[in-house]
């Protein structure tokens, strides 16, 4: 999926400008990001960046969790030096960002560009339960809706007087109910 790069930046724009961090490399690292669209062409926002060959989280001061960490290639750094290198030196390799802050999911600029992240992709991450219960769900609902559908249909077919419709549908109906 292409995100265009003027909504990355507008959304990290917005970040900076809303959102506090412990650390104050980090708004140094965002605007770096916003003033270099060449880099930022390559920075993929994602859930889950510790699972990326090349990720980085970045927290806002409301989550008590490391404000920001570079994983790469399995290995965790945090040292804001470092991650800027990383990120300056390494501009034409995929970088994927995840933004944790208050309310992420009801900030439509950051849905806007959020993408499915390539080594942790959101439909791996349900379970098998879940999936059981949906396709419960919707089975239950199919069968109420087409039950409605029948009736419908019966009521039509009494207010005609048709003998053989109104059978045939009540046939229908029955076998749907005790299936």
């Amino acid at each position: 999926m292409f995100i265009d790069v003027a909504d990355k930046k507008e959304f990290l724009v917005w970040l900076v400008h809303n959102v506090s961090f412990s650390q104050r490399e980090i708004l140094w690292i965002l605007n770096y990001l916003i003033n270099h669209e060449a880099i930022l062409k390559n920075v993929h926002f994602v859930e889950l960046a510790d699972k990326a060959t090349r990720g980085i989280k970045i927290h806002s001061v409301e989550m008590e969790q490391e404000p920001i960490m570079l994983y790469l290639e399995g290995k965790q750094f945090n040292d804001t030096d470092q991650i800027f290198h990383e990120i300056r030196m390494n501009w034409k390799k995929p970088l994927y960002l995840e933004c944790i802050f208050e309310d992420a999911w009801q900030n439509s600029r950051y849905i806007g560009i959020l993408e499915d992240n390539p080594f942790a992709s959101w439909n791996e991450q349900i379970d098998d339960e879940l999936f059981e219960s949906i396709d419960d769900y919707l089975a239950t609902q199919e069968k109420e809706a087409k039950m409605k559908l029948l009736y419908e249909q019966i009521d039509s077919s009494l207010e005609d007087g048709n003998i053989d419709a109104f059978i045939g549908l009540t046939a229908e109906l029955n076998r749907l109910k005790t299936s």
